[in-house]
């Protein structure tokens, strides 16, 4: 095999490994952002629902607040 050849099936390699994520994992990440205020609604929700206590429901609150 000539030289040449082997450059291009290695690079070909290679490549194809970094357009593939390097065949790793596959884990996908999903950042997301909320308000303060969505925080807060949902917040207020899971109490109205009985989810939450309202002592829990004061201290979640005052955490989101001092951030």
């Amino acid at each position: 095999m000539d030289k040449f050849k082997l450059f291009s099936i290695t690079l070909v390699f290679i490549l194809s490994t970094l357009i593939s994520g390097c065949g790793g994992g596959g884990a996908e990440v999903i950042a997301t952002n909320t308000t303060i205020g969505q925080e807060l609604s949902d917040l207020q929700q899971a109490k109205d629902q009985g989810v939450i206590t309202d002592k829990e429901y004061e201290e979640a609150k005052k955490k989101i607040l001092e951030r």
